[in-house]
């Protein structure tokens, strides 16, 4: 992207039409259900004949991504419910819950909020980011997170990681014919610089004077933007993702209908399934940091082993679908949290800690094998010698329990026999 410069104030600038997700993370008391207000499936947005129920967005996904985001009849994993509140200038039209629960905690989930929004965007974007000078925060009075999900979920609090501890905004906004710096010159022209800087401005909730980003530490584009069509892009930050149309909109029946409709529904499900991968991948490398802090290693090394299997076959997808954009969306989101580059962290170290376990296996086994030779070979001798002579007696049959007994102590304290008890004491404290 290229840094902000002196274009006209976004500040300012209200689209042709706005929409605005905000996904927070909760923490889950209880299954939504009807008698809450809440209906099974993601909120049904509609445009015509077309409504974008779990049906109508199954198809645009691969199964193991759709069950994901949509659960199954018998395992749902994801509620709707059409609500209308307004507080300074957004307008609620209804929440979604996604259950997000992962092996360590079953209650995590995130609630997704839609608005619509008359003035200005960038102002709201700026203190939900709580940019230094931004408004009050506007998600409070009726649009309050605590208050819309009471007795359902608690907003969860900043004590975790940062990356999951901050409400992720998704913003879309088009263009009026006057609004030149977001606009293509015709369409097989490049884009003002401006265009871009309106983009990075939305994506990163800020003004130039919040992040003032130098020129040249600023390309022009990167993995994080997707130019989804010469009409519009879309950028994905850390915090936040943004829509930006290229054409001046003219109203009801252009295809940013279909725009909106996209960015509220698959584009929006494409980085909810990257925030799931990135908690997966945050409670997996918590569990490797922590793999040495109880004896039992390799009952911890299996499991985590097992964790990483479930997680590379549920979650873990880089295509998503045959429609190029939400596959674009997810690896930008993906790129800006190194996931594939962590992921590819956290195999090599449980690779790493399962040779270990092997190796600690073998000299267990090696060691015990080393124990029934030393114990055996005098007992066996002995035993051998006798049945030679044919002596029955008792006494000489103790005597020789007793010679074995004493051979076998005094093996046990040569250098070979000190490896063999030094193998068992190093391998015994790690059996599960």
């Amino acid at each position: 992207m290229t840094g902000p410069g002196p274009d006209p104030a976004l500040e300012t600038v209200t689209g042709a039409r706005q929409t605005l997700t905000v996904v927070l993370p909760v923490r889950l008391h209880r299954t939504p259900d009807a008698g809450s207000g809440w209906a099974e499936g993601p909120y049904p947005f509609e445009l015509g004949s077309r409504r974008t129920d779990t049906a109508t967005r199954s198809g645009y996904f691969a199964p193991a991504s759709a069950r994901v985001l949509y659960g199954t009849p018998d395992r749902p994993c994801r509620w709707h419910r059409p609500l209308t509140a307004t507080h300074e200038g957004l307008r609620l039209l209804g929440m979604e819950i996604l259950r997000t629960a992962t092996a360590r905690n079953a209650q995590h989930a995130l609630a997704v909020l839609h608005f619509d929004l008359d003035g200005p965007l960038l102002p709201v974007l700026r203190a939900i980011g709580h940019r230094p000078t931004a408004g009050p925060e506007p998600l409070t009075g009726p649009l309050d997170p605590a208050a819309l999900l009471d007795g359902i979920a608690d907003v969860r609090d900043r004590a975790g990681t940062f990356a999951i501890a901050r409400p992720y905004t998704v913003a879309f906004m088009t263009p009026e014919a006057h609004h030149t710096p977001a606009l293509r010159p015709d369409p097989e022209a490049l884009l003002p610089p401006t265009a871009d800087r309106w983009l990075w401005q939305l994506a990163s909730r800020s003004n130039p004077g919040d992040l003032p980003l130098a020129p040249e530490s600023a390309p022009h584009h990167d993995a994080s933007t997707v130019r989804i069509s010469a009409d519009w892009s879309a950028l994905v930050l850390r915090h936040g993702a943004a829509f930006l149309g290229h054409r001046a909109d003219t109203g009801d029946g252009d295809f940013y209908d279909f725009g909106a409709l996209h960015a509220r529904t698959v584009y929006l499900d494409a980085l909810l399934l990257g925030s799931l991968q990135r908690d997966h991948i945050d409670e997996l490398t918590e569990e490797l940091s922590e793999v040495f802090d109880s004896a039992r290693l390799t009952r911890r090394v299996t499991a985590l082993e097992k964790n990483i299997a479930r997680f590379r076959s549920t979650y873990w997808r880089q295509h998503l679908t045959a429609h190029g954009p939400a596959n674009g969306l997810l690896l930008a989101f993906q790129h800006q949290h190194r996931l594939p580059d962590r992921f590819a962290e956290i195999l090599a170290e449980a690779a790493d800690y399962s040779r270990l376990v092997q190796t600690l296996e073998s000299q267990q086994i090696s060691g015990a094998l080393g124990v029934l030779t030393i114990l055996g070979l005098p007992l066996g001798t002995a035993l051998g010698v006798l049945q030679v002579l044919g002596d029955e007696s008792v006494s000489h049959l103790l005597v020789a329990l007793a010679l074995s007994i004493a051979a076998t102590a005094a093996a046990l304290t040569t250098r070979y026999g000190r490896l063999v008890l030094s193998s068992l004491r190093g391998g015994g404290g790690n059996r599960s």
